[in-house]
């Protein structure tokens, strides 16, 4: 695998996504996302044990980190992991960031 050119952007891109990661409760309500798929907020609270307004902060940073998605439906918000970015995440195009090019 060749280098592949990084930008503030691309750092940045990372970063966020490392930040929201960066928190046990929210690894834990990845991977409830995952195993269960799209999961009403409702149904969230009681899985998580954590009240809304906890469990709305913690959804929040996974949001703006584009690592989950929002679905509305009537008056309820259903979330689902956001697939082909964390595939994104795992890819070996992040390593490829941080070898040296004579790899």
């Amino acid at each position: 695998m060749k280098l592949i050119p990084a930008n503030d952007e691309t750092f940045e891109h990372y970063a966020s996504a490392f930040k929201a990661l960066a928190d046990p409760k929210r690894l834990k309500l990845m991977n409830e996302l995952c195993t269960r798929g799209q999961v009403c907020v409702c149904d969230l609270c009681e899985i998580m044990e954590m009240p809304q307004s906890k469990l709305s902060y913690h959804l929040k940073i996974l949001m703006d980190a584009d690592l989950i998605t929002q679905e509305k439906k009537g008056k309820w918000n259903y979330y689902e992991l956001n697939q082909s970015r964390m595939n994104h995440l795992l890819s070996p195009e992040l390593c490829c960031l941080f070898r040296p090019t004579s790899w």
